[in-house]
């Protein structure tokens, strides 16, 4: 069994503190917010499971596998009915600080799907940091 492929982001800093961030990705109705507009279509969520399609990937399922409170939340999924993989969104920082925050995805991949979708899930990461940076409604979470 070949060893999954790993990607790192890099780290980026948040408008709220780590608990605001821990109690809003905790939510799978919160992920969509993140979301570039017209990057996932059909988007269906409950607290904890979501799934949406996406363009040359089509239907992808979301579920929170592990949380440690105000530190990490690790999402574990599926995309094209077999790709299995994790997604963890850890958090650092003091209380009254803005918090740092970090993705990781590890997928198993087969040689030819990461020769096709290194660079996708390169950049899906660094948008989906982006949008985590620019977000401001970390009071606004689902209920």
């Amino acid at each position: 069994m070949q060893e999954p492929s790993i990607y790192i982001g890099r780290p980026g800093q948040l408008s709220c503190s780590a608990e605001k961030a821990f109690i809003f990705i905790s939510d799978l109705r919160n992920l969509g917010r993140f979301a570039k507009e017209g990057t996932v279509s059909d988007w269906q969520a409950e607290k904890d499971t979501c799934s949406f399609a996406v363009s040359m990937m089509g239907r992808v399922h979301i579920r929170i596998r592990e949380k440690e409170d105000n530190v990490r939340v690790v999402y574990e999924g599926d995309a094209l009915n077999k790709n299995d993989f994790t997604m963890e969104i850890s958090l650092a920082g003091m209380p009254d600080e803005p918090a740092q925050a970090r993705l990781t995805l590890k997928a198993d991949l087969n040689p030819m799907m990461k020769m096709i979708a290194d660079k996708p899930i390169r950049q899906f990461i660094e948008i989906l940091m982006q949008e985590m940076e620019k977000f401001r409604d970390w009071d606004d979470a689902a209920r």
